[in-house]
């Protein structure tokens, strides 16, 4: 199902019919499908420019709504898209799930505008086609590799991509070792992050907007060569994003992550009251100390931030009500949105925000079950429950999960071998982007070395199916069992359940008698009992520190049956008893 707020400018195009032309609030976003059902309707990503919007789904399809159109939306030709992308000037860029790049325009092929180019096919280094992320600027395009080399394409006015100021409609290499590209539809520059956390940057300084704190820069707004960023505070950098006079960046730090601006605050942009020419942080009390920045975008003139207390934040300029305030004025310093009731009972970081020229989203976007993407991750990656282990060749230990990769390499032996062999001869980096991708079955972290592990990926569709009947159990948001406990509710996630009822078998007995998705039997276990069954359900084991008495066997039994899976051995109970007998032979 969609969720998806809208608010700003709603005319060329108009996203809302029957809506004024300036939404001051947020409102709920209706698409116009017909015979289509809502599962299709799920967003992964918005993009919006000043010449249209586009709206990309999990399917891998898109729809495009143009400017000075009344019509309904229109279905772009592609599918398996993984990434679209728009440049200012009518260019249209997208990236398929397979590693391939096609774009259209004057500046790619200005003998045919209307017709796409796989652009990806014109790089020379035959070794170096595959694209694993794509950026696109005012007039040119930027391709990022497998091989984390960046290549650019389209208008070079203002030397954003090479020091020769030529139009060129064959990518050039611009840098070697990059790990991230930065820029947006508006800009005329690029900023380039490589894997030591060095930031270049190429093209027009106009404004400050690079963080080049020296005058003669500053002056100097052609940066014709490749130029470092210095006076960067010392974190990761997780995002970087231009507006029209200005540039803000989103560093994370051990405990915390922070934004900073620099450049002209021509209408607000920079989050607070005078011009800066390098990145200083936006201070806010609405950035509170267990408030976190989850992620940020801007627009032209405005930018919105969502915090891990559900906070929708924003500043900026607002003539067309872009900022959801219920107003027109500009806000010089962040101001908390209020928002509507959202329709979703999830976690706020299942939401994103998309900053267009004088329009603003918020939408829901899950991660897709076909992939288990973020569960899986986020549950296996804890070392306490790994059970086999891999030597990179840099001969470092990446550990993993026996029963996963049962499952996930054709429930085969000889297929973890071929795994061992392959990881071998990689990096630490490398080797958890392969484990990631085999926990999440997800194709679209590095084609490359999704190419050399597919063959070993178990990609049964019928079992897909099986998986997603009984994670989902028929309802998207029943994803958890509720376990009460005293004054409160812990949420237990069905696919622990799942994989630890070998899951690759597609056996599952139902965990209640009921069938229902609560249980009460737990309420009253000490938390002692409760952190051993937990262990349990998570390892299949039971830490060896953990000393058992018969008041916890006790307290264990009693319902214990409500969590009894098919195929799963040993069972809680035979480790208590097994555990008990072994203490007290020891005492004696």
């Amino acid at each position: 199902m969609n969720d998806c707020l809208f608010f700003g400018q709603n005319k060329n195009p108009k996203l809302i019919k029957n809506e004024p032309n300036e939404i001051t609030k947020p409102i709920q976003f209706k698409f116009e499908f017909e015979n289509e059902n809502e599962n299709e309707k799920q967003i992964k990503h918005i993009s919006s420019s000043d010449f249209r919007t586009i709206f990309l789904f999990k399917n891998g399809k898109a729809i495009e709504y143009l400017k000075n159109s009344n019509q309904n939306p229109k279905k772009i030709q592609f599918e398996n898209i993984q990434k679209v992308s728009l440049t200012g000037l009518f260019i249209e860029v997208i990236l398929t799930i397979e590693g391939n790049v096609f774009a259209k325009g004057e500046d790619i092929n200005p003998n045919n505008t209307k017709e796409f180019t796989n652009i990806s096919s014109l790089i020379e280094d035959k070794n170096d086609r595959i694209i694993q992320d794509v950026v696109s600027g005012y007039r040119s395009i930027y391709l990022l590799t497998s091989n984390q080399n960046v290549y650019g394409i389209g208008s070079n006015l203002f030397n954003q991509l090479n020091p020769k100021r030529i139009l060129t409609q064959k990518p050039i290499l611009m840098m070697k070792n990059v790990s991230k590209i930065f820029s947006r539809d508006t800009s005329n520059h690029v900023f380039l992050l490589n894997s030591n956390q060095e930031l270049f940057v190429y093209g027009y300084n106009e404004y400050g907007k690079f963080g080049l704190d020296d005058p003669i820069r500053r002056k100097t707004k052609l940066i014709q060569n490749l130029t470092k960023i210095q006076n960067i505070p010392k974190g990761e950098i997780i995002d970087i994003q231009t507006g029209g006079f200005h540039s803000i960046m989103l560093i994370e730090f051990k405990a915390k992550r922070k934004l900073y601006s620099c450049g002209h605050n021509r209408f607000n942009g920079l989050g607070k009251d005078e011009d800066t020419y390098e990145f200083t942080e936006i201070k806010s009390s609405l950035f509170e100390n267990d408030d976190d920045i989850l992620e940020f975008s801007v627009g032209n003139f405005h930018t919105l931030i969502l915090t891990s207390n559900s906070k929708l934040i924003g500043f900026g300029y607002n003539e067309y009500g872009e900022l959801g305030t219920g107003d027109t004025e500009y806000q010089l310093t962040p101001i908390q949105i209020k928002l509507p009731e959202l329709r979703f009972n999830e976690e706020i970081s299942n939401y994103h925000i998309l900053c267009g020229d004088g329009k603003s989203f918020l939408y829901y976007s899950p991660p897709s079950f076909s992939n288990l993407e973020e569960d899986l991750i986020k549950l296996f990656r804890r070392k306490e429950f790994c059970d086999i282990s891999f030597k990179t060749k840099n001969g470092e230990i990446i550990e993993a999960h026996k029963l996963i990769l049962k499952y996930r390499l054709n429930q085969n032996e000889n297929q973890i071998e071929k795994l061992k062999e392959i990881i071998s001869n990689k990096s630490v980096k490398e080797s958890n982007q392969i484990f990631e991708m085999i926990y999440s079955n997800n194709s679209k972290i590095n084609p490359k070395l999704y190419c050399e592990i597919k063959e070993i990926i178990n990609s049964n569709e019928k079992i897909e199916e099986t998986m997603k009947r009984i994670y989902l159990n028929e309802n998207e948001n029943e994803k958890d069992f509720i376990i009460e406990r005293k004054e409160k509710q812990y949420k237990f996630p069905k696919l622990i359940l799942i994989m630890r009822s070998e899951l690759y078998r597609g056996m599952f007995l139902s965990v209640t008698k009921d069938k229902s998705n609560k249980v009460t039997d737990y309420s009253e276990l000490s938390n002692k009992s409760f952190q051993i069954f937990e262990y349990w359900i998570y390892s299949n084991q039971i830490k060896d520190e953990i000393k058992i008495t018969q008041e916890i066997i006790n307290e264990l039994e009693i319902g214990i049956d409500y969590f009894q899976l098919n195929q799963t051995n040993p069972n809680l109970f035979d480790l208590l008893i097994n555990k008990f007998n072994n203490q007290n032979q020891n005492q004696n």
